[in-house]
């Protein structure tokens, strides 16, 4: 599940373990590449090919969890990041992670192909405007999602 998300918190006496090859399978369920975006290719086959278990610690420092919290706290925290996130402009965040999956997907060249579409979607939206005012005026912006 952690390979699934965008932000991950986990509690600091979690475990992981790719342990397929160790099974006498593969990791077919999308770990193959997911590690290789997440960690980067030494750490991605160093527990690919090892098929170790490793610590909260450990996930963290290779990119896997973006925050390490107290056992039982995980959820919260994960809650008020995403509260966080839900204050930002809806469409900024929408199209931040569209251009991030064409990169991922595609290249650079894919993303960068993809920058029209930001600038129409972005720039012509109230949302922008809202955040400009709210720059002016130094208070927080108020997005509706148009």
């Amino acid at each position: 599940m952690m390979l699934a998300g965008d932000i991950v918190v986990a509690a600091d006496d979690a475990r992981f373990c790719q342990m397929e090859s160790k099974r006498g399978i593969a990791p077919l369920g999308g770990a193959h590449f997911r590690y290789l975006t997440r960690a980067g290719w030494g750490d991605a086959m160093y527990h690919l090919f090892l098929c170790d278990e490793f610590n909260a610690a450990r996930a963290h420092k290779i990119g896997f969890v973006q925050e390490v919290v107290a056992p039982g706290r995980q959820i919260a925290r994960a809650m008020e990041i995403a509260d966080l996130i839900a204050r930002n402009a809806p469409i900024g965040i929408q199209v931040t992670k569209e251009a991030a999956l064409k990169y991922i997907e595609g290249g650079e060249k894919a993303a960068i192909d993809y920058i029209p579409n930001i600038k129409d979607r972005v720039f012509s939206s109230e949302d922008m405007k809202e955040g400009i005012q709210s720059f002016v005026e130094r208070r927080s912006a108020v997005f509706r999602g148009k």
